[in-house]
């Protein structure tokens, strides 16, 4: 008999002991907070009561001078809190992990080191294909921070900003209908023997739900416009005050904008916001009415809305005040930094915790689903398609 021949050798062919991926130790992170320069952002993405935790942790943080007074924090509450405070813009955004509420421009990508990590939003209506060429000569791993998903799938920067929005569109419509501001002088409340003012709401989403709920809460008349049955069902079965909902079919809504005074729109479409009320529609309304257009960053569900700013927020047509600033949370600038440091704290930490970004990417889908640029290369499909660049699937690339 031949002697049989083995392609292995016997200590190959022995069972091995298995191989499991070590836990890498906690990671210490380098993080900037630049100053703002986009018109009239005020924001900043962390208080000083989240650097004092992140510095405790053993993380190091840098702040560009000046870039909490907008929210009316000082360089001294920074400094007290532990941070190293730059008036260096290169020093800033030479730290490894940038965060900024608006995306940067291209002159401040090309002070962010190679390989850096970015979180930011992304407002990719507003960019160009220059951004993105830029992020990926640089191999910036970038996050939209209104990407990011929870484990539940909602998007959890863009819900706390829609609650702000929402409810700050109420106060600002009750501003607006003050004689000061040359409304009709009625008051959001309900006073006895006076009828209650009325609000018209278009959008059953969490603007509109804020919305709805801040009107109610005043004292006002509510009316809710969806097409989503479940959503204005949902609004309905949480409200304590009786609320008049129904989809939006144009001769019902059209009588409720002749009565109303106060008409907020909050309806998204998936690239447009649909134009739900005409200019038409807008001539029948009572003149000195007011329109808080919340969706105007997506173009607008007013025919007539036109894009302002904070600095001149209003402008009238055919007799009705309107109200069309794209970027409402600026304007409570310390409640929406609240809001978002409270998001972003416990992400940060627990990066560090686990060892860093990468391990973060590769185990979980939260950082994975805001990512649109890994390590230079595009992995998010709407923003491929958007601007015709190529893309890789994040999954592929992290295995």
């Amino acid at each position: 008999m031949s002697k049989h021949y083995s392609p292995f050798s016997k200590e190959e062919l022995i069972p091995k002991e298995e191989m499991l991926e070590v836990k890498k130790e906690k990671g210490t992170l380098f993080i900037g907070l630049p100053k703002e320069t986009h018109f009239e952002e005020k924001r900043i993405c962390l208080t000083p009561d989240a650097v004092s935790a992140m510095t405790k942790n053993g993380h190091r943080i840098v702040v560009e001078t000046g870039a909490g007074e907008g929210a009316n924090y000082t360089d001294q509450n920074y400094s007290d809190a532990g941070a190293k405070i730059s008036y260096s813009t290169e020093e800033v955004f030479g730290c490894n992990l940038i965060l900024k509420i608006e995306p940067p421009t291209l002159a401040e990508i090309e002070h962010i080191k190679p390989q850096s990590v970015l979180v930011s939003a992304l407002q990719l209506k507003t960019q160009t294909k220059k951004y993105f060429e830029a992020l990926a000569n640089k191999r910036i791993t970038a996050i939209a921070f209104d990407y990011i998903r929870d484990p539940e799938g909602k998007y959890p920067v863009v819900q706390s900003l829609s609650e702000i929005a929402g409810t700050a569109s109420v106060l600002i419509a009750s501003e607006l209908m003050s004689n000061q501001k040359n409304g009709n002088g009625l008051l959001m409340g309900n006073i006895g023997g006076v009828p209650p003012a009325k609000v018209v709401i278009l959008g059953a989403g969490t603007v509109g739900e804020f919305a709805a709920k801040s009107a109610l809460g005043l004292g006002a008349s509510v009316k809710v416009f969806d097409n989503s049955i479940s959503k204005l069902r949902k609004l309905q079965q949480f409200s304590k005050s009786p609320l008049f909902t129904s989809t939006l079919q144009p001769r019902t809504l059209q009588k409720a904008l002749m009565r109303c005074d106060v008409v907020i729109s909050a309806i998204r479409g998936k690239s447009r916001a649909p134009i739900v009320v005409t200019e038409e529609m807008v001539k029948v309304m009572k003149p000195g009415s007011v329109i808080v257009d919340v969706s105007i960053d997506r173009g607008g569900c007013i025919e007539t809305s036109e894009v302002t700013t904070h600095s001149k927020p209003t402008f009238e047509k055919h007799g009705i005040i309107h109200y069309c600033v794209p970027n409402i949370p600026a304007r409570y600038a310390r409640t929406a930094t609240v809001s978002i440091s409270n998001i972003f704290t416990p992400f940060l930490l627990h990066i560090a915790e686990e060892g860093g970004l990468e391990q973060v990417v590769r185990n979980e889908r939260v950082m994975r689903s805001g990512m649109y640029f890994y390590h230079g290369i595009l992995t998010n499909k709407s923003v491929a398609e958007w601007f015709d660049l190529p893309f890789r699937d994040i999954n592929l690339l992290i295995l």
